[in-house]
């Protein structure tokens, strides 16, 4: 019986599926031994990265989704621009709409920085 199309898509995605389970399965293996390692050895940053460390970026991060569709947004900014009623924006993105009618009334961007 020939296979089609859809047959072997399905097969795809079930060994994909698979192979991500594998590989969780094995990153948490290797995680676990990396840290006894480091904790043995007395190992830094330094040592390990050859003094290429930068400063980490705290960002925080939510996963959304399951296994096969997770998802990872970033936490939203630090607001830089804000209005006397509260509303806030980080500057990156679309102008907001209490943004754009702030500047038309009369405010200067300047009015509306966070200090």
């Amino acid at each position: 019986m020939a296979k089609t199309l859809d047959d072997i898509q399905r097969q795809i995605e079930k060994l994909q599926q698979q192979a991500a389970a594998i590989k969780a399965k094995e990153v948490s293996g290797v995680i676990q031994r990396i840290k006894v390692a480091i904790e043995s050895y007395g190992l830094t940053p330094k040592d390990l990265f050859q003094g290429k460390v930068k400063a980490a970026k705290k960002t925080k991060v939510a996963v959304v989704g399951g296994p096969s569709k997770a998802v990872v947004k970033k936490a939203r900014g630090a607001a830089k621009f804000r209005d006397d009623a509260g509303n806030s924006w980080s500057g990156h993105g679309r102008k907001p709409f209490w943004f754009i009618k702030a500047l038309e009334s009369g405010k200067a961007v300047a009015d509306l920085t966070v200090k």
